[in-house]
């Protein structure tokens, strides 16, 4: 069990502005991850991309706020701004197709990022908006 009130900075990866703790082998159908950022990070607007499968899937997203506050953007999809909310502490977003992105609206922010997988990689993943 993980638990984020006794990780040190050690156990993260960064990436950017962004620490990042895998939970899940990327090998799994149900990928988590644990992210800690800071104010004024905006993630890159993406959305995910279906893969060529005899399924034809597309990885779901999931966020949940541990700590802090974020705005969630989305995107339809055709790209296009939809909607946004602010989400706190509790709250938590899904995805199912479309584009989205978060703003840190405070500094410590810890949430848990949930996905379908497995991941093969960025690229066969999403797509930049």
């Amino acid at each position: 069990m993980l638990n984020f009130k006794n990780l040190t900075p050690d156990d993260y990866k960064v990436y950017g502005n962004i620490k990042r703790i895998e939970i899940a082998p990327p090998e799994q159908f149900l990928q988590a991850s644990l992210l800690a950022f800071d104010k004024g990070l905006i993630t890159k607007a993406h959305k995910h991309i279906w893969k060529d499968s005899p399924e034809k899937t597309i990885t779901q997203e999931s966020v949940v706020v541990i700590k802090g506050k974020l705005k969630f953007i989305m995107y339809d999809l055709d790209d296009k701004y939809l909607d946004e909310a602010i989400i706190n502490p509790g709250d938590i977003t899904l995805t199912f197709t479309g584009g989205h992105t978060y703003e840190a609206l405070e500094d410590d922010n810890i949430v848990y990022e949930y996905k379908t997988g497995p991941y093969y990689g960025q690229e066969k993943d999403k797509e930049w908006l």
